[in-house]
């Protein structure tokens, strides 16, 4: 894991950034205090959705909802 200062960081980003998408882990310092950390971006969880879709089709027939599509329901909660 690198270690470097902001000013640093600012000079050599495009670098920093190669060190992360090769695997790497870069700890940005504050007069020798870390206060951020780059890393590389989580894999996207595929499960998730499909989880959320079943337990909303389970609810729907504890509640005995007929005739509602989940799309709209999950369309609904993000108003």
């Amino acid at each position: 894991m690198e270690r470097i200062g902001i000013y640093d960081a600012k000079v050599k980003l495009s670098q920093l950034i190669e060190a992360v998408e090769a695997g790497g882990e870069v700890v940005i310092t504050k007069r020798g205090k870390p206060v951020a950390r780059l890393v590389p971006p989580e894999a996207p969880r595929r499960k998730a959705p499909a989880r959320a879709a079943k337990r909303i089709r389970a609810l729907c027939d504890r509640l005995n909802i007929r005739g509602v599509r989940i799309r709209e329901l999950i369309d609904e909660g993000r108003d």
